[in-house]
């Protein structure tokens, strides 16, 4: 069982009440284990914006990917059959590839700091992927009960990250049917794996039930 940070000190905003389209619902607060926690249960997540401010975020629409809806090209199922995947034996590396090669990125030290701390509860998880003993590519997130919140990804090798994606989702595949896979945005790039969007208010009603859910990490 994960291990609870205890109570949020902050009051989060509901993210129904944002206006259609908006994506920062606010400004200020903290990266504590809990305030982080309790943002994912309310829908929300944190990410820096321009100005260096810590925001709490809420797309509308959402980037969510169906477990019957992955997309494995014959080249992508090549590529699974390539590389060495596992779960949770290199997290903080996971978190500094994401951050590799990008500009005025998001992932802080603080940021690092955070998801570790989560990760070292029970709360965060990675998917890496190797050739060999070569970390290649991998992506991490937050799973609260059946929601999987995925952050970020990162590839060195062609195809890695989206190896990582297609495992993640093989692996809840073996829970139940009612995961919900959160991945903020559909990007072009996710989009060929199947990741579709839908409105906040449809994210939030399946997100009230995915938390209800036991864990499948």
């Amino acid at each position: 069982m994960p291990i609870d940070p205890g109570p949020c000190d902050w009051n989060l905003p509901d993210p129904r009440s944002g206006e259609p389209g908006e994506e920062v619902l606010a400004i200020g607060a903290d990266l504590d284990p809990a305030t982080v926690l309790q943002a994912y249960r309310t829908g929300l997540f944190p990410m820096h914006v321009s100005t260096g401010e810590l925001a709490w975020w809420s797309p509308d629409p959402r980037g969510v990917i169906e477990l019957d809806a992955l997309q494995v090209s014959a080249s992508l199922r090549k590529s699974c059959n390539r590389y060495r995947v596992s779960f949770d034996n290199a997290f903080e590396a996971v978190m500094r590839g994401c951050d590799e090669d990008r500009e005025d990125s998001w992932i802080t030290e603080e940021f690092i700091a955070t998801y570790c701390a989560l990760h070292e509860m029970g709360w965060a998880h990675s998917i890496e992927v190797w050739d060999k003993e070569e970390l290649v590519g991998g992506l991490y997130g937050i799973e609260v009960g059946g929601l999987f919140a995925g952050e970020s990804m990162f590839h060195r090798k062609r195809d890695a990250s989206k190896v990582a994606f297609v495992a993640l989702v093989e692996k809840l595949k073996t829970c139940d049917d009612a995961r919900l896979i959160d991945v903020q945005w559909q990007t072009d790039h996710l989009a060929t794996l199947g990741v579709s969007k839908i409105s906040r208010s449809d994210y939030l009603d399946r997100l009230a039930y995915a938390i209800t859910l036991p864990a499948c990490f």
